[in-house]
């Protein structure tokens, strides 16, 4: 079957290469989606390729499309514009109809205009817009399903692809559309309480060609629409060589059994200022100095205060972001679709070899997206394709509370992870301290230990494995060693030489 290319290059891997010749097509949508601005792309990238494309037009002036055209930086020459409004003159009272009714003699004269042109050019593409003008002159439902049977009769023969747009405001009439057409793209726009709209389309029905179901978010700026495909971990499988990412903290590496391996995700899972971020970039740090390209996309925090904070404890990323081997990248989550997030990701791991992603984090993916179903849906393909691309993921979700029992998860994500780090805030002589778990690690073996991690004076330490309290997980410990070292061990983290016996 012979295709015709879209000019949107997301739209025709959805489709399985494009459009198929000699059909007809029904592009639904409410006002404002962009249906003409994709006919406009479907018809110059036939211009592109040398063929002759047709733009009928029964609502917009030849003015407004080319303003349209200007917006996103086009040119439409090479373009026929075939436009159909009535002009000033049929305005006037002495041109209405008296003795015929009008929908009779408008809608034959309106048919008769199209064909004539389309015999002139004889076009390999032609786009209608819209057909809501071509149900009023119609009047009645049935002799407008005659029309566009007849439209679609016509064209069978001359083996040129018709894209007819709907903007839906006959509701009745959607399913009688959607029979006739040999495809229907779908495109809506869903309301959210802030941000921008979430744009998604769906192609309801393309007959005889196989196509990727499911909602697919697409975004129109300027130069038109990107779609973004949804992503299908089980079409990218690779085999890759596994290693370790080691974090350059001994003691860190030898509670992950030697660090974290290629090909999985670690979830870092603590109460917020715990120290989730500051390892997450010590990884990112540790896997460009040996030469992989990593990624790190913050939800939360603000770039600059990132780069000044990871220089206070001896990484300098801001080195390696000019070196091109770390990308930074500030996520608005009102401003992002999820679809589109992904995609991004992506692009960076089939065009840019991406080795290490990190995601900070999934509290801010989450308000991108409508609900938190569909987040771990969408979650667990882009962890599998990632997976199976070789390329090790990090990812740190924000608790709820600080210190004991109440400490909550807003979204469930831990199943999904290959490895769970544990951070926790506990009270011991007087002071706040940290502490790391390791609590699952599917790649291998791990300690099971609990450990002191310590960001002080410029270095980030994970000390020697808490034997001398039970319950550090809860925040409230109870002391089973003597008091002496306990306070030698909290004079030391605070920097006093003052003797250990004459402390309070």
């Amino acid at each position: 079957m012979e295709r015709f290319a879209t000019g949107i290059a997301g739209l025709d891997d959805i489709l399985g290469g494009g459009l198929a010749r000699n059909h007809l097509y029904l592009v639904e949508g409410d006002p404002g989606t962009g249906k003409t601005t994709i006919a406009m792309q479907f018809l110059m990238e036939g211009v592109r390729l040398g063929q002759k494309g047709l733009y009928v037009t029964l609502s917009e002036s030849r003015a407004e499309l080319l303003e349209i055209a200007d917006s996103h930086g086009w040119s439409l020459d090479g373009l026929q514009i075939f436009e159909l409004a009535p002009d000033e003159a049929q305005l006037k009272p002495e041109a209405q109809y008296t003795v015929f009714n009008p929908s009779e003699i408008e809608m034959s004269d309106t048919t008769n205009a199209v064909m004539a042109e389309v015999e002139r050019m004889q076009p390999a593409r032609v786009v209608f817009d819209s057909l809501s003008e071509l149900r009023l002159l119609a009047r009645d439902s049935l002799r407008y399903r005659r029309q566009i049977l007849g439209l679609k009769q016509y064209f069978s023969g001359r083996k040129c692809t018709v894209l007819l747009l709907d903007d839906r405001t006959g509701e009745s009439h959607n399913q009688q559309l959607q029979s006739i057409a040999h495809g229907v793209i779908l495109i809506e726009s869903a309301e959210r309480e802030y941000g921008i709209k979430r744009r998604r389309l769906e192609i309801k029905k393309l007959r005889g060609s196989k196509f990727r179901e499911g909602f697919h978010d697409y975004c129109i700026k300027r130069g038109g629409v990107e779609v973004y495909p949804r992503l299908v971990a089980a079409e990218h499988l690779v085999t890759f060589q596994p290693t370790q990412l080691e974090s350059s903290i001994p003691a860190l590496d030898t509670l992950l059994g030697g660090g974290i391996d290629s090909g999985t995700s670690t979830l870092l899972l603590g109460p917020a200022g715990c120290g989730k971020s500051t390892v997450a970039v010590r990884y990112a740090v540790s896997a460009v100095e040996r030469g992989d390209r990593a990624a790190l996309f913050t939800f939360d925090e603000v770039l600059a205060t990132l780069v000044i904070r990871a220089k206070g404890l001896g990484m300098d990323i801001k080195e390696h972001v000019d070196s091109g081997k770390l990308l930074l990248r500030q996520v608005d989550a009102a401003e992002l679709s999820p679809g589109q997030f992904v995609h991004e990701i992506r692009q960076l791991v089939e065009k840019h070899d991406l080795k290490l992603l990190i995601i900070d984090s999934l509290n801010g993916f989450l308000n991108a997206m409508p609900g938190e179903h569909f987040l771990a849906m969408q979650l667990h393909e882009l962890l599998a394709f990632l997976s199976q691309k070789g390329v090790t993921t990090i990812m740190t979700v924000s608790q709820v509370g600080f210190v004991g029992t109440n400490i909550d998860t807003p979204i469930d994500v831990s199943y999904l992870a290959d490895t769970v780090l544990l951070f926790r805030y506990f009270e011991a002589a007087g002071e706040v301290r940290q502490a790391l778990s390791v609590i699952k690690k599917r790649s291998g073996e791990h300690e099971r230990t609990i450990r002191e991690l310590v960001m002080r004076n410029g270095v980030i330490t994970v000390g020697g494995v808490l034997t001398e309290f039970d319950g550090v997980l809860t925040g409230s410990p109870t002391f089973r060693g003597r008091m002496e070292s306990l306070q030698r061990s909290s004079l030391e983290r605070s920097g006093s030489r003052a003797d250990p016996q004459t402390a309070p």
